[in-house]
């Protein structure tokens, strides 16, 4: 066996995982560190408004975790399947393997397991990766994968998402996964920007801020559904049939936008219905620290010293 580019063939370096990369941990693990940062300081907070706040914040990061992590996982669009295929090019060898697609917004990921993972006398556990995104060329990835050498049921459903291919689906596929990603970095920078104006004396702006979140966040995955409307290559390996369907990225995201439609509704309703109302709801630190005030004891203070001169006593009295 000979050594293709500086590592061993059918199978490269470095390996690519399918539903969970790097840049998807270091973003769940930031939030994770701040919602963890948090509740550290969240038993200095007195009253009641310490749980105002644990629901406050910990719902904001959510949702910003979520339009920031959704970029980076290929769980838009999925499809698996089992089958007795062939394994290798110029080879009548079969194996028994189980096949999986995984759609994001940047490319697509392949996996190919074997059942078992033993046979031929190979590990068959392959994880590929071919990525569409701007300034990336895809046809020039899958030509590398050609001449690596991979498995079969890898390269042909590699080749089905190539610009040439009959199938035609490469150009809506990215297209799609581009307005899609433009969208949701939009809709970050308006997650941003309701944070600071629910923090300030302008609740309803704030609440503006959040409906367009969620309305650019509908907007993203409408743009990736547009891709539905084009019929998919039928997908067969040997007697199997490999179908598709909206990931857990996908139906995340729908449920997030829901959701900011309607926190910023319900803070825009407040505001022209009730606006007393939805200041002490965003300000109820600031109530708790007036009941705690008007149900607080006097403080006496005396000064020993007038009781030695024979004069009268002076007594000091305060709120606290």
């Amino acid at each position: 066996m000979t050594l293709w580019n500086g590592v061993l063939p059918f199978y490269p370096q470095p390996r690519y995982a399918a539903s969970f990369s790097v840049p998807l941990l270091i973003v769940i693990l930031v939030f994770l560190a701040l919602a963890t940062s948090f509740l550290l300081i969240l038993p200095g907070i007195r009253g009641h408004s310490r749980w105002f706040w644990l629901v406050r914040v910990l719902l904001s990061l959510f949702i910003g975790a979520e339009i920031v992590a959704v970029h980076f996982s290929a769980e838009w669009t999925v499809g698996e399947v089992s089958s007795n295929t062939s394994y290798k090019a110029f080879s009548v060898a079969r194996v028994q393997a189980h096949l999986g697609l995984h759609v994001g917004l940047e490319g697509v990921n392949i996996t190919l397991t074997g059942n078992p993972v033993q046979q031929l006398n190979e590990t068959i556990d392959y994880n590929e990766q071919f990525i569409w995104r701007m300034g990336e060329n895809y046809a020039a990835a899958y030509a590398k994968a050609l001449e690596k050498g991979l498995p079969d049921p890898v390269l042909y459903l590699a080749e089905k998402f190539t610009p040439r291919s009959p199938c035609g689906v490469y150009r809506q596929y990215r297209l799609a996964g581009h307005y899609a990603s433009a969208t949701l970095w939009t809709a970050f920078c308006f997650w941003l920007l309701s944070n600071l104006l629910l923090s300030m004396p302008v609740p309803h702006y704030g609440g503006l801020a959040l409906l367009i979140t969620g309305a650019f966040a509908l907007f993203s995955v409408f743009a990736f559904a547009s891709i539905s409307s084009v019929p998919l290559c039928q997908l067969r390996l040997g007697s199997s049939e490999l179908t598709t369907h909206y990931g857990a990225a996908f139906w995340i995201t729908l449920a997030t936008g829901i959701l900011c439609l309607l926190l910023g509704a319900a803070v825009v309703s407040l505001h022209y219905a009730r606006p007393s109302a939805l200041r002490t709801f965003l300000e109820g630190s600031i109530k708790d620290c007036d009941s705690q005030a008007k149900g607080s004891s006097p403080l006496i203070l005396n000064n020993p010293l007038h009781k030695q001169s024979g004069t009268s006593d002076l007594t000091i009295s305060t709120n606290l």
